[in-house]
């Protein structure tokens, strides 16, 4: 039997091993895809220091570091249940059911769907499947795209596609509708985008962002937004227009896109075709966290952290014991972070094991603080509130699950 199971092989699953490894625990990561890493697998960008980040050589790294610790890591593996038994929890996967008194749940995040007519069509995939495909697999997604959806995460792998010498002709927003919400309002999504504005390749758009930051500013840059757009990189960003539907027969032809006000609402007899053989959707990420839910952890809505995420304390323990989280599971940030987060996460699970008594709560301590470290440095932020969300989920695990509560809180979850 294993003391510690980790579900999912990405950064935060892969540091929380290490650490609980690195105190003489036995631990079992379980992950469903071919190979660990997650998506550290297709991550590879320039940082503002100059040096590039290469998310294949980090998940390496990270790898063999589990593997010379003796973690036992378990690729093509799908989990599909979790519940305790007695002191034991149960996690059901598609090779039986494993057992520890402890799990690190770290399953990551996915991405929100935007449907539209034509996203069936061979040559339409998510932003993030063209990520993989471009990163992992080394399989070109198509000559000339459009990306649907304009957000961090979407620019962030425009740039990849961009070295891999894929031409993005356009950004277009999607169309206004219940599932697409605020991504396909300009307003909104400039307001997300300026808050990267100091990565942007020109100086001209680093200073026109700083601008934009004013409500009073960005409401007028928007209604005298260019109708072309602005070219980051080559590519068109045009948050004056929006897709309507994806055209072709048997594959990906064109996209037909319409011009919008600044309140996202389709001009009409705007609609014009542009030529393209592949599509990307961008709709954002939101925190996996059905096995939590499985599992009977409570939930709290946070949009500031990208959706519905379990309660959980800055240790990265949920109100279920044995029970921990980290990664984009608990909000969505970078690949550092999430590492930073296993590690604390793991350092956790050892102090509840009762491993490294006198020195543990120190380390436990420091790796709380590298998070915030970690996250004032990031040079990417998904969701610019973020600060704002965490201080939301630290006050709410501090009012429900206080030191002189916290038992009988636990007791009322089980």
């Amino acid at each position: 039997m294993m003391d510690v199971i980790v579900i999912g092989g990405g950064p935060a699953g892969l540091a929380g091993a290490i650490a609980c490894a690195g105190y003489g625990l036995k631990v079992t990561v379980i992950d469903e895809f071919i190979k660990p890493g997650g998506r550290l697998l297709g991550q590879l960008h320039q940082e503002t220091s100059g040096e590039w980040w290469n998310g294949i050589k980090e998940s390496e790294r990270l790898h063999q570091e589990a593997k010379k610790l003796s973690v036992d890591i378990r690729c093509g593996v799908s989990v599909y249940n979790l519940e305790k038994e007695d002191h034991l929890w149960n996690v059901h996967t598609s090779l039986g059911t494993f057992e520890a008194p402890f799990v690190l749940v770290a399953t990551g995040a996915a991405e929100y769907p935007i449907p539209l007519p034509g996203w069936t069509l061979p040559g339409v995939m998510s932003i993030g499947a063209a990520q993989v495909m471009t990163n992992v697999h080394r399989v070109q997604v198509g000559k000339k795209g459009i990306i649907i959806g304009a957000n961090i995460l979407a620019f962030a792998i425009l740039n990849e596609l961009q070295l891999a010498g894929i031409t993005v002709d356009r950004i277009v927003l999607p169309e206004k509708s219940d599932l697409s919400q605020k991504a396909a309002e300009p307003e909104e999504v400039m307001k997300s985008l300026v808050n990267a504005a100091h990565l942007a390749p020109s100086r001209l758009l680093r200073i026109g962002g700083r601008f934009m930051k004013n409500e009073w500013t960005r409401k007028i840059g928007l209604n005298f937004y260019p109708k072309n757009g602005i070219k980051v990189n080559g590519t068109s960003l045009q948050l004056r227009k929006a897709a309507l539907e994806i055209i072709g027969k048997d594959q990906v032809e064109g996209v037909l896109v319409a011009d919008i006000d600044v309140n996202g609402n389709i001009v009409a007899g705007s609609e014009t075709i542009y030529e393209a053989d592949f599509v990307c959707i961008a709709g954002g990420l939101y925190p996996l966290a059905e096995l939590a839910a499985v599992a009977g952890c409570p939930f709290q809505y946070f949009p500031e952290l990208g959706g519905h995420v379990p309660h959980h304390a800055e240790t990265m323990e949920t109100p279920l014991e044995g029970l921990f989280v980290a990664g984009n599971i608990t909000g969505i940030e970078s690949g550092k972070i999430a590492m930073a987060q296993g590690t604390t996460a793991g350092l956790s699970i050892a102090k509840h094991a009762g491993k490294g008594l006198g020195t543990i709560d120190q380390q436990l301590q420091q790796a709380i603080q590298n998070v915030h470290t970690v996250r004032q440095q990031a040079a990417i932020q998904f969701n610019y509130e973020i600060d704002i969300g965490r201080s939301k989920m630290k006050d709410l695990w501090e009012n429900l699950y206080s030191t002189n509560r916290i038992e009988q809180t636990k007791k009322r979850i089980v």
